[in-house]
């Protein structure tokens, strides 16, 4: 029972000092997160795109080499 109060006080310490952690952020404005979502979105299409070319130039060669 001693460590069980032990592990409830200590998990207490740790969610206030989380709490306190929480207050010091600065969170986005909705516009902001609109433009980084943007932002990640158009660089995840750009590196797919980047991706898909290189897999298909990569393919072509490897049959070349391979024939």
């Amino acid at each position: 029972m001693k460590k069980l109060n032990q592990y409830i006080g200590q998990a207490r310490i740790f969610l206030g000092e989380v709490q306190t952690e929480l207050k010091k952020c600065t969170w986005p404005t909705r516009s902001e997160l609109f433009e980084s979502t943007v932002v990640v979105v158009a660089a995840v299409a750009i590196l797919g795109v980047v991706v898909a070319f290189s897999d298909l130039v990569l393919g072509v060669v490897l049959r070349v080499v391979t024939r």
